[in-house]
This record gives structure tokens, C-alpha cells and sequence, in this order.
């Protein structure tokens, strides 16, 4: 049977550049200030704020690989960079999304461990025990998306095509290995995420003398990772797993009409998780109180120089601002 009169792959090269677009626009700016002041804050970097930094990296990494996705999408699917730099560029891909899981945990427990448990970690964690933490997440990412490599992401002798996957010979071995990587990498993660901040609010809300600052920086915390793992990563763990039993059935010969919409489905999910790179500075705003009042001068700068432009050109005598109005 072919695969094309079951299910319709136009859709991705239609959907996907736009995304990858937009996400690289903003990702690179916001990732890109977000680090910057991180680094010209460097030495009153706080414990959680090593792992906001290398959650930027992430991000960064993967940033850099979307404009050769962006030529081989509006190339119709034509991946003229060779093999190699095909497996690469999908590395660089699962170390974004699965190191941005694993950060966004440890930012979640040592948030929880310092409302739920001041006492016991106060002095204990420090700023040593963060980058050690930070370097075995890198490298557990690293060996859980290294078999990846080992798929072939091209067809037969052709360079023309590269799977965000494997090729159709290797789907059923790798619906085993995308099964158990979404269980290690983000089921577990997802789960201890979700322990610690539903203990955490238990403990915020029941203690009448925590500051309600704190309450509300917490809650935003929680908001924003509820967001991420609403809208990037569980949909994408569902419709991937889900497309993949699609064509084991398909190369069985069976043809479904559930098969192509989740295909659709699938490459939807693909443009959300590649968001995160772009919301992950959300976390910057919360975790480093710097940042909002730099955000916050940025603008006023931003909108005193348009109203200078508009009083010069519609020919008006600009009044300084007082103290006050600034």
C-alpha cells in the first residue's frame, strides 16, 4: 500500500517553517538577554539559578539547529547537509527537550525543598552541589538520547529526507525505545514536578504566616510549568508515541482514517514543543528579580524615545519629563 493515499504529508512543510520562524525571533532574543543578565550577575548567582542558566544553554543549542530545519522544510523536504549533520541536529533537538525537562525538575524540587524544608537545607546546598547536579543532568539526557543516533534518519542511499524519527524499516524497534524514553525522560520528571508543587501549595496554603510575596512568586512558578508541560511536552509524548503505532499499522498494510489526523496531530505538537524554547524565559522573569525591573526600564526607554520621534516629526517642542512622570 502506499503510504501517500493513507496519509497526506503536505501539512508539515505548510505548518512547521512559520513555527520554527517565530520561535527562533524570539527564542534567541529572550534566551540571548535572559543569559546576558545571568552573566553580568554572575556572582550573586543563587543555587536555582545555575540550573536557569543551563536551561538557557539548552535552549540556545537548540536554537541554533532551526534555520537547516527552516531550508529543508521550504526545500519541500529535501535535506541537503548530509547524514551526519541529520543525526546532529536531532541530538541537539532531545537534549533541549529533555534537558528543559530535567532542569525545570530540579528548579521544582529545591523550590520545594526550600519552602516545604527551610530547616534541614538551609546551608546545606550550595552553589557546588547545583553544578554537579546541573552536569549529571546534562550527561543522563545525553546517554538517553544518544541511541537515537544509531536510527537511520535517512532512506535506503538517499540523503534527500531527515526523520525526526527513524525510516520505515526501524519503527516498530524505535516505538520501544520512544516508549521508554517518554517514561524515563518525561513521565518520571513530569510526576516528581507535580509532587512538589502539590505538596508545596498544601504547605502554602494551610501556613497563615508565610509571605504572601513568596505565595504569589510560587504560584506564578507553578503557573508557568503547567503551562509548559500542558502545551509543549505532553502533547508532543502523546501524538509521537501515537504516530508511530500509526505506521507499524500502516506498514502492516492497514489503513485507518485516524492515521492521518494524527499525523496532523503530531506535526501540531512538533511546532508546540519546539515553544518551549521560547517560554522557557518566563522562568528567567520569575528566578531572577532583576530581570522584570530591567524589562520594566527597557520599556520606559522604548516608549520615551518613540514619543521624542512622534513630538520631533509632528513638529512639537518635546517638555522634559519631572521627576515624578520619570
Amino acid at each position: 500500500m502506499n503510504n501517500t493515499t493513507c496519509v497526506s504529508y503536505d501539512f508539515t512543510g505548510r505548518f512547521l517553517p512559520p513555527v520554527y520562524i517565530l520561535v527562533f525571533i524570539i527564542g534567541l532574543v529572550a534566551n540571548g538577554w535572559g543569559l546576558k543578565s545571568l552573566l553580568h550577575n554572575w556572582k550573586k548567582l543563587g543555587n536555582v539559578n545555575v540550573f536557569v542558566l543551563n536551561l538557557g544553554l539548552a535552549d540556545i543549542l537548540y536554537l541554533l539547529t532551526l534555520p537547516f530545519l527552516m531550508v529543508y522544510y521550504f526545500m519541500r523536504s529535501k535535506w541537503i547537509f548530509g547524514d551526519a549533520f541529520c543525526k546532529i541536529t536531532r541530538f541537539c533537538f532531545n537534549l533541549n527537550l529533555y534537558g528543559s525537562i530535567g532542569f525545570l525538575t530540579c528548579i521544582s524540587v529545591y523550590r520545594y525543598l526550600a519552602i516545604v524544608h527551610p530547616v534541614r537545607v538551609m546551608g546545606r546546598l550550595t552553589r557546588t552541589h547545583s553544578v554537579a547536579i546541573s552536569i549529571t543532568v546534562w550527561l543522563l539526557v545525553s546517554v538517553q538520547s544518544l541511541p537515537d543516533m544509531f536510527y537511520p534518519k535517512t532512506f535506503g542511499n538517499s540523503t534527500e529526507q531527515c526523520f525526526d524519527t527513524t525510516n520505515e524499516i526501524y519503527v516498530e524497534d524505535y516505538l520501544k525505545y520512544s516508549l521508554g524514553r517518554t517514561l524515563t525522560g518525561f513521565c518520571v520528571p513530569f510526576l516528581i514536578t507535580l509532587g512538589c508543587y502539590g505538596h508545596m501549595a498544601v504547605v502554602l496554603w494551610t501556613m497563615k504566616k508565610t509571605d504572601n510575596v513568596q505565595k504569589q512568586r510560587s504560584l506564578k512558578l507553578l503557573f508557568i510549568l503547567i503551562l509548559l508541560f500542558s502545551v509543549c511536552y505532553i502533547p508532543y509524548h502523546v501524538f509521537r508515541n501515537l504516530n508511530l503505532v500509526s505506521r507499524v499499522l500502516l506498514k502492516q498494510g492497514l489503513c485507518q482514517g485516524w492515521f492521518n489526523r494524527v499525523y496532523i496531530a503530531h506535526q501540531i505538537s512538533r511546532g508546540l514543543v519546539c515553544l518551549n524554547s521560547a517560554l522557557n524565559p518566563l522562568v528567567y522573569l520569575h528566578v531572577n528579580e532583576d530581570i522584570p525591573a530591567q524589562l520594566r526600564q527597557l520599556l520606559q526607554q522604548v516608549r520615551q524615545t518613540f514619543s521624542r520621534l512622534f513630538l520631533s516629526n509632528s513638529g512639537c517642542v518635546p517638555v522634559p519629563l519631572t521627576v515624578d512622570e520619570a
